[in-house]
C-alpha cells in the first residue's frame, strides 16, 4: 500500500470516526446554544406560547370584521391588564395577611411545643436510649453546663514596668474579647435608588421583550409561517404544514386546558376553604389556581400557603387537618386522574417525559424552563414524528411507546414468559377473529423467530421453548369460536363446496406450525383436512391422491428462507399429482400474488397465498387455477394484497 492510500484510509476512518460521533455533538451544541443565549431564548420561548395562547382570540376578532392590528392590540391589552389588576389584589392581599401573622405567635408557639420530641412515656425512652447508644458509637458525650472557673488571685503575678503580664503568668481561659462592629458609610439616593431597583430590572427587560416578541408574533403569523416553509424546502411543504399545525393544535389545546383545569381546581379549594371557615379564602383558591401553571413548584407554593396559614390562625388541629386533607384529595384526583386523561391525548407526553424533561428545562433555563417545560417538550415531540433523524425524540418522549402485538408476543417468548405471551394473544382476540390472530400476530412472531435463528441469535432452548409455545396456543385454541362474523359469511364462494384438502409442511418446523394453523382454520370452516409432513409423501399416499383429483394439496412455507423447499415440494407434487389442485402458502411474502405464482417456474401452483386469510378464501372453490375466479369475487385482504 502506498502513501496515497494509507492517506486516503485514514482520510475515510476520521470520515466514518465523524459520523459516529456527529449525533453526540449535535446535541453538546445544542446544549450548549440553550444554556448560554438563555437570555435571548427564554423571552422568545415566552413569546411563541403566549402566541399559541392569544392566536386563537384575535383570529376570532378577525372573524368578526376587526382588522389585525386592532385585534391584536385589544387582546394584548386585555390579557395585560387582567394580570396585572390579579397580580395587583392578590399581592395587597398577601402583604395584608402577612402583616395579621404576629398576632398568631401564641398560637404557633403553643402547636411547636407540643410536637417537641415527648422524654417520658415509650416513644420518650426510645429516643433516649438512641442518644445513649449513639453517644457509645461515636465516643461522644452530652453537653453539660458548668459554673465558671473563678481565676486564682495568688497565681497572678505582679505587672512587668511596662503595665503588662509577664510571660511566665496564665492566660485567663475566660477572657471574651471584644466585639468589632463595621460601619458602613450612609448610600448616596441614587445609589439607594439603583441598589433598590436592580432586582427588578433583568425581570422587567425580560418582561418588555416578551411584549414584542409576542406582538410581532401575533402581527406577522404568516409572515414566520413562509419563512419556516422556505428553510423546509419546497419537497417538504407538506410535512412542515402538518408539522406546524399539529404543533399549533397540541400546545393550545394544551395551554387552554390548563387554564380551565387550575382555574377549576382553585374554585373547588376556595369554595372547600369557605365552607371550612378559613379566612381569606377566595384569595387562596386563586393563589393556588395561578401558581398551579408552574408544574410542581407552584403546586407546593400555592397549597402550603393555606395549610400554613390555618396552622397559624386556629388554636386547633382540626381545621389544619382538614385544610391539609382537602389539599391532597384534590391533588390526587386531579393530578391522577384528570390531568393524564386530558393531557395525555392532547400533548401526547409520557409522564416520565414530563417529569424528566422539567427538570432538564429547569436546570437549563431555571424557573422559565420550568414554566416553558411542557410546551417545548411538546415541540420535540412534534419535530421526532415528522423528522426521521429526530425521530428518537418521538421515541422517548411521546406517550406511543407500546410495541405492536406480533413484536410483544415475540418479546414475551424469548423471555420465556408463556403466560404473558398467551395473555397477550387472549387480550388480541377480544376484539379479531382467529385467523387475525394467526395472520397478524403468530405468524409474524414465527418469521422473526425463522430469522434470528438462521442469523444466530436465537439459541437452541428459547427455539425450542418458542415453537413449542406456539404449538400448545394453537392447540388451546382448537375449540375456539369467535362471535365475530366469519371472514366468508358475505362472500358468494361460501355457497360452494368445500373441498378436502391436505396441509404439508415445506421444511421445518416453524412451517409445520403454519401448516397446523391452516388445518386448523379449514376444519372450522368445514373442510375435510390432513397434516401431513413431507416425508410422509410414499408411493401408496400418492396413489391414494391421484385417485382423488378433488382433493388440494396445500404446501405450507415461512419466509424468508423457505422459499427454495416449497418450490421444490411443488415441483414434485405435480410431476406426481397433475390433475390436483396445488396451493402454496408464503406466509407474509411481499409483493403480489401472481407475481409470487410466476417465480415458481414450469411447475408454478395453482394459486399462491401470503396470509391465512387468502389461504381460506382460494381453499372455498375447486377451480384447478387462480384465475378462474371471476373478477367480481376478488376481494382485498387484510394484508392489502388482491387476489
Amino acid at each position: 500500500m502506498n502513501g496515497t492510500d494509507r492517506g486516503a484510509g485514514a482520510i475515510n476512518r476520521n470520515k466514518r470516526g465523524w459520523l459516529n460521533n456527529e449525533p453526540m455533538l449535535v446535541l453538546a451544541l445544542v446544549l450548549f446554544t440553550l444554556y448560554f443565549a438563555r437570555d435571548l431564548l427564554i423571552p422568545f420561548a415566552m413569546a411563541l406560547t403566549l402566541n399559541f395562547l392569544l392566536a386563537p382570540a384575535v383570529i376570532k376578532l378577525e372573524r368578526l370584521r376587526l382588522r389585525r392590528l386592532p385585534a391584536v392590540i385589544l387582546v394584548v391589552l386585555l390579557a395585560s391588564a387582567f394580570m396585572v389588576v390579579g397580580g395587583w389584589v392578590v399581592i395587597r392581599q398577601l402583604l395584608d395577611v402577612a402583616s395579621d401573622i404576629p398576632s398568631y405567635h401564641q398560637n404557633i408557639d403553643h402547636k411547636l411545643s407540643s410536637v417537641h420530641a415527648p422524654t417520658t412515656g415509650p416513644v420518650g425512652n426510645a429516643i433516649t436510649g438512641i442518644k445513649i447508644l449513639s453517644e457509645d458509637l461515636y465516643g461522644t458525650q452530652t453537653p453539660q453546663s458548668s459554673p465558671l472557673p473563678v481565676p486564682d488571685k495568688s497565681r497572678i503575678g505582679p505587672r512587668s514596668r511596662e503595665g503588662t503580664l509577664s510571660a511566665t503568668q496564665p492566660i485567663l481561659q475566660n477572657a471574651t474579647p471584644s466585639q468589632v462592629v463595621v460601619v458602613q458609610p450612609p448610600l448616596s439616593d441614587r445609589a439607594y435608588a439603583q441598589q433598590l431597583l436592580k432586582p427588578f430590572l433583568k425581570p422587567l427587560g425580560m418582561l418588555g421583550m416578551v411584549a414584542i416578541f409576542t406582538i410581532y408574533m401575533l402581527i406577522k403569523r404568516e409572515d414566520l409561517r413562509n419563512r419556516l416553509m422556505l428553510l423546509a424546502g419546497m419537497g417538504r411543504l407538506n410535512v412542515m404544514t402538518q408539522a406546524l399545525d399539529d404543533a399549533a393544535h397540541r400546545i393550545s389545546s394544551y395551554l387552554l386546558l390548563n387554564v380551565l383545569v387550575n382555574a377549576s381546581y382553585g374554585a373547588v379549594f376556595g369554595i372547600g376553604l369557605y365552607l371550612l371557615h378559613i379566612p381569606n379564602a377566595t384569595l387562596w383558591g386563586v393563589l393556588l389556581g395561578i401558581l398551579r401553571m408552574v408544574p410542581y413548584a407552584g403546586m407546593i407554593i400555592g397549597g402550603g400557603l393555606p395549610i400554613c396559614f390555618a396552622f397559624a390562625v386556629f388554636p386547633g388541629w382540626w381545621p389544619f387537618i382538614f385544610v391539609l386533607t382537602l389539599f391532597l384529595g384534590l391533588e390526587v384526583a386531579v393530578s391522577n386522574f384528570i390531568e393524564p386523561w386530558l393531557y395525555g391525548t392532547h400533548t401526547g407526553i409520557s409522564a416520565l417525559a414530563l417529569v424528566t424533561t422539567a427538570m432538564v428545562w429547569t436546570l437549563l433555563w431555571g424557573l422559565p424552563g420550568l414554566i416553558l417545560s411542557t410546551p417545548l417538550t411538546v415541540c420535540l415531540i412534534v419535530m421526532g414524528r415528522y423528522m426521521p433523524q429526530m425521530s428518537f425524540l418521538h421515541i422517548l418522549l411521546g406517550d406511543e411507546a407500546e410495541l405492536a402485538p406480533e413484536a410483544h408476543f415475540y418479546e414475551r417468548l424469548l423471555a420465556m414468559d408463556q403466560t404473558e405471551a398467551h395473555n397477550i394473544a387472549d387480550k388480541f382476540l377480544e376484539g379479531h377473529r382467529l385467523v387475525d390472530l394467526y395472520d397478524g400476530v403468530v405468524l409474524p412472531a414465527l418469521s422473526l423467530a425463522e430469522q434470528d435463528r438462521h442469523k444466530g441469535f436465537l439459541d437452541d432452548t428459547r427455539s425450542t421453548f418458542l415453537f413449542q409455545s406456539a404449538t400448545e396456543l394453537i392447540a388451546e385454541l382448537t375449540d375456539y369460536r369467535s362471535t365475530l362474523p366469519d371472514l366468508l359469511s358475505d362472500m358468494e364462494v361460501q355457497t360452494e363446496k368445500a373441498c378436502p384438502i391436505v396441509c404439508i409442511p415445506a421444511n421445518d418446523q416453524a412451517d409445520e406450525i403454519a401448516a397446523v394453523m391452516l388445518a386448523q382454520l379449514l376444519e372450522q370452516s368445514g373442510h375435510k383436512t390432513m397434516l401431513l409432513p413431507a416425508i410422509a409423501l410414499t408411493p401408496e399416499i400418492v396413489d391414494r391422491l391421484r385417485e382423488e383429483p378433488s382433493t388440494t394439496i396445500c404446501i405450507s412455507a415461512l419466509p424468508p428462507f423457505a422459499f427454495v423447499h416449497a418450490r421444490n415440494l411443488c415441483q414434485r407434487v405435480r410431476e406426481c399429482l397433475p390433475e390436483n389442485r396445488i396451493l402454496i402458502g408464503l406466509w407474509g411474502a411481499a409483493g403480489d400474488n401472481e407475481t409470487l405464482r410466476e417465480r415458481f417456474g414450469s411447475g408454478r401452483p395453482d394459486g399462491v397465498a401470503a396470509t391465512l386469510a387468502q389461504a381460506l378464501r382460494l381453499g372455498r372453490g375447486c377451480e384447478p387455477h387462480i384465475a378462474a375466479i371471476p373478477a367480481s369475487r376478488r376481494i382485498e385482504s387484510s394484508a392489502g394484497v388482491r387476489l
